[in-house]
């Protein structure tokens, strides 16, 4: 997993809930980076989840709310780093579409060693959208933040249905609709 992804969760955690907690995060877990991320690195995700994992406990809130609310904070993080994404599209249905086959391939370019998520889409109609996502990070709920975050870029009002579609949660449907 990508460094720019463990900074964007700390400075989440800083500004919700202190510095203080953040030093609690790193240095409670036994981190193989040691809690050092730097943007451009890569790092195991189970540091990340032991970081959520840590996270929930300090907090009382569970790990999907986390996620999701990770998401909604870091799509700050894209807006800021890569606007051309965003502004190459129209509307959040034209930018979820181009996650696979263009936002990917170009993250690939700047970072090749990058694991990255799938995600299928289907236009169902007009107003309806399937977007499959598939990781075996299981951070389906992150990925729920960044599609209602991007909705709200946009402008749009939409209902936003998740369903595993493995138990595990490794592969998820998510169906947008528009109102």
């Amino acid at each position: 997993m990508k460094g720019i992804v463990f900074e964007g969760f700390l400075q989440m955690v800083e500004e919700n809930y202190g510095y203080k907690i953040v030093d609690q995060l790193l240095t409670e877990n036994d981190l193989a980076s040691g809690g050092i991320y730097t943007s451009v690195g890569t790092y195991d995700h189970r540091e990340m989840v032991k970081l959520i994992s840590t996270l929930g406990q300090k907090t009382g809130q569970n790990i999907p709310s986390l996620l999701k609310a990770f998401g909604l904070y870091f799509f700050g993080a894209l807006k800021n780093g890569y606007p051309q994404f965003l502004e190459a599209a129209e509307n959040a249905f034209d930018f979820l579409q181009s996650i696979e086959n263009h936002i990917h391939v170009e993250v690939k370019k700047l970072y090749p060693d990058a694991e990255l998520p799938s995600f299928k889409t289907k236009r169902i109609d007009p107003n309806t959208l399937e977007m499959i996502y598939q990781s075996e990070r299981k951070m389906a709920d992150f990925a729920e933040g960044l599609i209602e975050k991007s909705l709200e870029y946009y402008g749009e009002n939409a209902l936003v249905e998740k369903t595993n579609l493995d138990p595990d949660g490794s592969t998820v449907q998510f169906i947008i609709s528009k109102k």
